[in-house]
């Protein structure tokens, strides 16, 4: 008997070089505002290369956040599947992270061990310099794709509940 794999949410980036760590301000945000059941894991992968494998490996389905290196506008969303870019129809290397995540899915499949599902959200990034803060462009998006990742996995029939946020006491002096 086979075991389930958890379903699994892959946050690639580097926080400090601005929309670079969307994926990590991503799965921050996601942390922060939504309780995830123990099927599914949350991963900050920074920009970690080859030691992604083993999530890789436990994890199916994978839903990598990301920031897309496409010729569109700054701060557009863009989702794609491990068939696009097994057919081609996107380009195999969108952003400097994707190359190592790719490279790893395949030296997965020669395990016979690669997850089944693969799905990238990303966004374009208008800002790659030196900065922790996302440019004015993408930070929206960071509720915006966290919020497609909840609903694609409610729809996939995983229980994932917001967090109820504390809300702050105002006291009345006499």
């Amino acid at each position: 008997m086979t075991k389930q794999k958890k379903a699994g949410i892959l946050g690639i980036g580097n926080l400090l070089l601005s929309d670079e760590g969307f994926g990590i301000h991503t799965i921050h945000y996601l942390e922060q505002n939504y309780t995830f059941p123990e099927d599914i894991r949350l991963n900050d992968a920074g920009t970690a290369g080859i030691y992604m494998a083993p999530f890789l490996e436990e994890c199916d389905p994978i839903l990598v956040i990301d920031v897309v290196a496409l010729d569109a506008e700054p701060g557009s969303v863009h989702c794609f599947s491990s068939k696009d870019i097994g057919a081609g129809t996107i380009p195999s290397k969108m952003s400097p992270h994707q190359l190592g995540l790719l490279e790893m899915l395949e030296i997965c499949k020669l395990r016979d061990c690669q997850p089944e599902t693969v799905e990238f959200f990303c966004v374009v990034p208008a800002d790659l310099q030196t900065s922790m803060e996302l440019s004015p462009q993408v930070a929206p998006r960071v509720k915006e794709i966290a919020e497609r990742i909840v609903n694609w996995l409610r729809q996939a029939g995983h229980t994932i509940t917001e967090k109820l946020q504390a809300t702050a006491k105002v006291v009345h002096h006499a």
